[in-house]
Order: C-alpha cells, then structure tokens, then sequence
C-alpha cells in the first residue's frame, strides 16, 4: 500500500497541478505552438510553460515535433496517453465551476468565524 500510495502521489502532482490542467486543455483542441499555448493560457509566464511542456514530454503526455524552417517552428501535442487525461480533466474543470460559489461561501463562513 505504501508503494501504490507513492506513485499516486507522485502522478498526481505532475497532472493534477494548475498548469498541466490548463495546457492539457487547450492542447486538447490540438497541436498549439508556444506562442499560441502562451496566449491561450494568459498569466503563464514562458519559464513556467516551458518547465510544464517539459515535464509533460518526460512523462509521455505531450510530443514535441520541430519543423524545418527558418526559423525553426516548433509544436506541441497531446499524445495518446495525453488525449487519455483530457475526460478526467474535464471533469474535474466540470466540478470546480460547478462548486466553486459553494466552496466560496465556506471560505467566507471559516474566515468570518476565525478572525
């Protein structure tokens, strides 16, 4: 059990944190290039998308295809493993809309209790 525990764990904090949930979304609409996930994706800064490009390519989620030209033109995608995460992602975005005005609503019943 502790062994199924860590490798949950360690999966879950590359998928479940706020960028890979956010790239993995809009890669899901299809190959984007750097610039185009950098815009969709708004606050990110270029460090933070490269570092979840990167752990997202590592762990198998996300190709990356360099194209010849001048200068280069680089692209990511989801892989198959990659498209895989894109229902319980959705899901999840599903439920945080559909919560967050009841979450909200604690958070503000816990604050006013505890000052």
């Amino acid at each position: 059990m502790p062994e199924d525990c860590r490798a949950v764990s360690e999966v879950l904090a590359r998928v479940g944190d706020k960028w890979t949930v956010l790239v993995v979304s809009t890669l899901g609409e299809g190959p984007k290039r750097f610039n185009e996930l950098r815009r969709a994706l708004g606050s990110i800064s270029q460090r933070m998308l490269t570092l979840t490009l990167r752990g997202l390519e590592r762990d198998g989620l996300v190709t990356r295809t360099v194209f010849p030209a001048i200068p280069p033109r680089v692209e990511y995608e989801l892989t198959k493993l990659g498209r895989s995460l894109l229902e319980p992602v959705s899901a999840m975005s599903a439920w945080a809309l559909r919560n967050r005005p009841a979450i909200q609503e604690s958070r503000r019943r816990f604050d006013a209790i505890t000052k």
